[in-house]
């Protein structure tokens, strides 16, 4: 995506802005409020829209629709938001937004809006333009193809450094980025190596391009998953990565910029997911009940499992009834054992989204994690099996029983907090949704279970 050379906001500088812009669109003051929008980074603005009151968006909306910096604006605001802006536009004018648009950010935005809206605006749009934007929309949103751009900067192998460099001139503004220069050959153009801007200047103008490239050029296909691609140009710090279809011709580039914003989007999901919140990452936006809506399946199940609890506490009530200090302690097991299992769980999900895992050694990851739980367990329960035996005078039993429970139930965490994600991987579900309620859940009535079971046989109800 092409950005403006505006300055990013920085520490306070965005809560100045928006109280500015706040003050000023109270007071109509619209020429001033124009020109600070017109200082503002599109991406800052952005972060100040989300902040305003829907009658606010529109207001200041109107003026933002002013400038040239709408497209870019759109560009970088929440889908949600942008739904609720463009549902107010004509098409026409929708089109002349998207016209000056970058063909990626274009994509993103028809595919967003409802399906009659989308079809209208195509119609209107220039026949070129239509057929490039129809181009990217083939490909999934979550996919390489989808999140490419098709404004790269490629060059025939044939041509020579000098002619290289005028080419580079008279196109470099109408093209992504030219720090990658990306050699290919034949009229298909299919990929045959890249080079670097630098590269290129340091050689003579005589010398072709396919003597000084280099051939072992790293590409993604068009279906590559988008969370594959962003593990490689992380990996290889790549500040681009060519895309190319089933024949292996050049058909765009992913750049960094767009890269970095599918890592915070599946970090986002990830922990919205392990927290038990949905996946949503627009959840602050959502209304009252769109947000209760998303959040209550999560928490039905840690209801079942708190039911599931509660029985077995119950069935247990006569061994309570002698020893009372037992419930006294029924939070700390439940509690050190859903702890645990939440740590491991998030370590295993991170190290498998990151590539740290090795799936082909599972054994070692979770016998790995099982002796922490069984180090951990063994420390915690020698200290709280102390505390109940020396602050408690009867039975005396009652700190042994604790600390077996304790280092029982961390190491049965342990293992299976990093278990069940290692389980779904391989059976290619979303691992991210075994460290929300549903592990904390089945650790705390499993612990519980064995606090009670081991109480009843040492203390000899």
């Amino acid at each position: 995506m092409k950005r403006g050379a505006k300055r990013e906001l920085i520490g306070n500088e965005g809560m100045v802005i928006l109280d500015t812009v706040r003050r000023l669109n109270r007071r109509n003051a619209v020429d001033n409020l124009l020109k600070l929008l017109k200082k503002t980074h599109p991406a800052d603005t952005a972060w100040v829209f989300r902040h305003l009151t829907p009658a606010e968006r529109r207001s200041v909306f109107n003026v933002i629709a002013q400038t040239d910096l709408v497209g870019e604006f759109l560009s970088e605001l929440d889908q949600s938001l942008t739904l609720e802006l463009v549902s107010d536009l004509t098409p026409q004018y929708l089109v002349a937004i998207i016209n000056e648009m970058d063909l990626d950010d274009a994509a993103d935005l028809l595919e967003a809006l409802p399906g009659e809206l989308a079809n209208e605006i195509r119609k209107l749009m220039e026949k070129t333009d239509r057929e490039e934007v129809d181009q990217l929309l083939q490909y999934g949103p979550d996919t390489a193809g989808g999140l490419m751009s098709p404004e790269y900067m490629a060059l025939d192998e044939e041509m020579s450094v000098g002619d290289a460099v005028k080419n580079i001139q008279e196109r470099s503004e109408e093209k992504e980025m030219s720090f990658y220069l990306y050699i290919t050959h034949g009229e298909e153009q299919m990929l045959s190596g890249v080079l670097s801007l630098r590269e290129l200047l340091l050689h003579p103008p005589y010398r072709q391009l396919k003597n000084i490239m280099n051939a072992k050029v790293i590409a993604v296909s068009a279906d590559t998953k988008q969370s594959e691609v962003a593990h490689i140009v992380s990996q290889y710090n790549f500040l681009a990565i060519p895309v190319v279809d089933s024949s292996y011709k050049l058909v765009g580039i992913v750049t960094v910029d767009d890269v970095i914003d599918v890592i915070r989007e599946e970090a986002t999901e990830e922990f919205l997911q392990m927290a038990g919140a949905g996946k949503d990452q627009e959840i602050l936006l959502k209304s009252t009940v769109e947000n209760a809506r998303t959040r209550a399946p999560w928490l039905f199940a840690t209801l079942i499992g708190g039911i599931t609890a509660a029985f077995i506490i119950s069935f247990f009530q006569n061994e309570l009834q002698k020893v009372l200090a037992l419930a006294s302690f029924i939070p700390v097991v439940a509690g050190m054992g859903g702890n645990i299992a939440t740590q491991s769980s998030t370590i295993v999900v991170r190290g498998i989204a990151t590539g740290r895992i090795n799936m082909n050694e599972l054994s070692r990851v979770v016998f790995k994690e099982m002796k922490v739980g069984l180090l951990l367990g063994a420390l915690y329960g020698l200290v709280l099996g102390l505390l109940a035996y020396f602050g408690y005078a009867h039975p005396p039993e009652l700190g042994f029983v604790l600390g077996s429970s304790i280092l029982f139930s961390m190491t049965l965490a342990a293992t299976v907090g990093t278990g069940v994600p290692l389980v779904l991987r391989r059976l290619n579900i979303d691992t991210a949704v075994a460290t929300g309620p549903f592990v904390t859940t089945a650790i705390d009535i499993l612990g519980v279970s064995a606090y009670f079971l081991i109480a009843k046989f040492f203390l000899s109800f």
